[in-house]
């Protein structure tokens, strides 16, 4: 029941708000709140994380049974086996003829493939792929090998009926990259019976995100008015100019979210921020609640949290975000500038350049921010970012500007492995549809060949005159040879297929050229990163090689002394759970070197980077991953 003081507290606040015409863009309404809550009208805000939980955030793994061809005597005939009998009738469904005499070959190998695919990717959108060799394959390596297209499905054990698959998912093609590249490895090495193929498998069906009640607030209604609040901050435009909520509740438990397009390259903040959408909240109750958010805000303890409810309130928060920008504390500023960034505000960028050149646990962050916002300054911020001394800076800084735009001028790569072989041989169709991308950047600072071991396969190269350092003799594949004598100027390539004229070339030391012209000499991508593997260990590159020098969630930043308290430390974000333009790999959990260990995270908040974690959603190491930090450690 209404008291008599409350209802005469909501009376004054609504007076005096409509007497100020609700001037909160330019001077909060500082009145109203100190009015309502001088009369004890204060009460919590229900969110819609306090009555939902996420399904669908976990990777469904995909799977299936493929024929890897182009081997050099390392294939083997199969053992009689579940695996066999399948990928047979696979071969006869598509109508392949002899496919027991192809299997017996000893250039082609048997091998188990796997993707991962998780929530919100779109039909024709890319995934990594596993390659496994199984112990009844016969095969001892699976280098230089190409996989033939294989369909992946989810599969699933039904007792009494063994194993069922669902439709396909994806579907997975192209050149295999051993996990032990530039090293010689022994013939029974288990890094050579596992592989990978960058972006091999191209999505066929999407994955829906939905949101469920809690059992003690399901109806219809409630479902009904949680998908409307949503709608009403997210929604989009179809094709043709209609508009389109993000949720739609579909029955009185369960409501289906669509990923706004703004959030689609870091959905991880986007559920953060719709956990933090307001549920059942009056006008007068959101002012109140605004003021109280821009005090948490400035500090440094609530900050995050505080952000992502402004965010989540949407544009009439933006001018208590822009107060925040003039914190003397950089994580108030990270914060706040992120929040802005996710509602096309620039006013952030300084301090979202600064967070990511300074302070390693808010890098990830401020690049994924950054890469949402479509303004002259963020290109050249991001730019001047790829000079900086560190490797992860520049490659995150290049990973962001991709992001936000492919043909941006200074980082628009070259397709490569697109040209058809000079042979006969039945793989050369299939050899032309994937393609790595080479990307020739006019840098200051330290030189750096930087490659990637997932997602897009591509190599970046900062710096665009480097060259590489004689002598050399190194290797592109099995049929290519690169090499140079001590002072020379110039390199020799040379391709020998048997049966067919030699092929020699005489190009300049650097780089850039000689990747091209391997490439027209058809290597792959696989055979370049191994190239560029050993020239880096023979120490022929101006710098050592880099892989994957990728920023990461879940690392401690120490908040400063302030006259409160001493220094402290904190988790930002969780492990595993980095904004998707940063993909990690599942099950890493070693540290990259010069990176301190973790500290204990903190306690998941209501609303904040640690709050989405779920017993579905926790990452599980898996061993095949191990493979390969092995290679990168050694």
């Amino acid at each position: 029941m209404t008291t008599p003081v409350a209802t005469r507290a909501v009376f004054v606040a609504v007076l005096l708000a409509t007497s100020v015409g609700f001037l909160w863009k330019s001077t909060p309404s500082v009145t109203v709140i100190a009015a309502a809550e001088s009369y004890g009208t204060e009460v919590e805000t229900p969110l819609v994380g306090d009555y939902t939980t996420f399904a669908g955030l976990s990777p469904v793994l995909l799977e299936g049974v493929g024929l890897v061809v182009g081997l050099s005597g390392t294939g083997g005939d199969p053992a009689p086996s579940m695996y066999r009998t399948a990928l047979l009738e696979d071969m006869k469904r598509r109508e392949v003829r002899n496919p027991n005499e192809i299997l017996r070959s000893p250039n082609t190998a048997l091998v188990l493939v796997r993707a991962y695919l998780p929530p919100l990717l779109s039909i024709g959108e890319h995934l990594d792929v596993e390659i496994v060799l199984p112990d009844s394959a016969g095969a001892s390596s699976l280098a230089g090998g190409w996989l033939m297209e294989t369909e992946l499905h989810e599969q699933a054990f039904v007792p009494g009926r063994g194993i069922i698959k669902g439709h396909p998912y994806a579907r997975a093609k192209g050149p295999v990259l051993i996990a032990g590249i530039g090293r010689e490895l022994e013939h029974d090495d288990p890094l050579l019976r596992r592989g990978r193929i960058l972006g091999g498998a191209k999505v066929l069906k999407e994955r829906e995100l939905s949101i469920f009640l809690q059992s003690d607030f399901r109806s219809i209604r409630n479902s009904t008015r949680i998908a409307d609040a949503i709608g009403r901050r997210f929604h989009h435009f179809d094709k043709y100019g209609i508009k389109k909520p993000m949720a739609e509740a579909k029955t009185d438990q369960m409501i289906v979210l669509s990923v706004h397009p703004r959030y689609k390259d870091n959905y991880p903040r986007y559920l953060q921020v719709i956990r933090s959408i307001a549920f059942r909240e009056t006008t007068v109750s959101q002012r109140v609640r605004m003021q109280k958010l821009h005090d948490e805000l400035l500090t440094p303890e609530t900050s995050e949290r505080a952000a992502l409810q402004l965010e989540a309130i949407g544009k009439d928060a933006i001018p208590l975000l822009q107060t925040a920008l003039k914190s003397p504390l950089l994580e108030v500023k990270f914060h706040a500038a992120t929040a802005l960034a996710y509602m096309e505000d620039a006013s952030g960028l300084p301090a979202l350049a600064e967070s990511a050149k300074d302070e390693r646990a808010f890098r990830v962050f401020a690049f994924a921010a950054m890469s949402t916002l479509d303004d002259a300054q963020s290109h050249l911020s991001l730019r001047d970012l790829m000079s900086d001394p560190l490797p992860e800076t520049r490659y995150g800084a290049f990973r962001a500007l991709w992001t936000l735009d492919k043909n941006d001028p200074f980082i628009r790569g070259m397709p490569m492995g697109i040209r058809s072989l000079d042979d006969d041989s039945s793989e050369s169709d299939e050899k032309k549809v994937p393609a790595w991308y080479l990307h020739v950047l006019s840098t200051q600072g330290p030189e750096l060949v930087h490659c990637t071991m997932r997602s897009r396969p591509e190599v970046v190269l900062f710096g665009a005159n480097q060259k590489f350092v004689p002598p050399l003799i190194l290797s592109a594949g099995r049929q290519i040879m690169l090499t140079a004598k001590p002072g020379s100027e110039t390199i020799s390539i040379s391709r020998f297929v048997p049966g067919k004229p030699d092929v020699r070339k005489e190009v300049s030391l650097n780089i850039a050229e000689v990747l091209l012209q391997v490439d027209e000499l058809g290597a792959t991508y696989p055979d370049v990163v191994n190239m560029l593997a050993q020239a880096s260990q023979q120490r022929n590159l101006p710098e050592k090689l880099e892989t994957d020098a990728l920023p990461e969630s879940g690392r401690v930043y120490t908040r400063p002394e302030t006259a409160k308290g001493p220094a402290r430390k904190a988790t930002v974000g969780q492990k595993h759970m980095s904004p998707n333009i940063f993909p990690r790999l599942e099950g890493n959990d070693e540290p990259r070197q010069n990176e301190e260990p973790e500290d204990k995270p903190r306690p998941a908040s209501r609303d904040g980077m640690a709050s989405i974690k779920s017993e579905e959603t926790e990452e599980k190491s898996r061993p095949f991953w191990k493979f390969w930090e092995r290679s990168r450690s050694e």
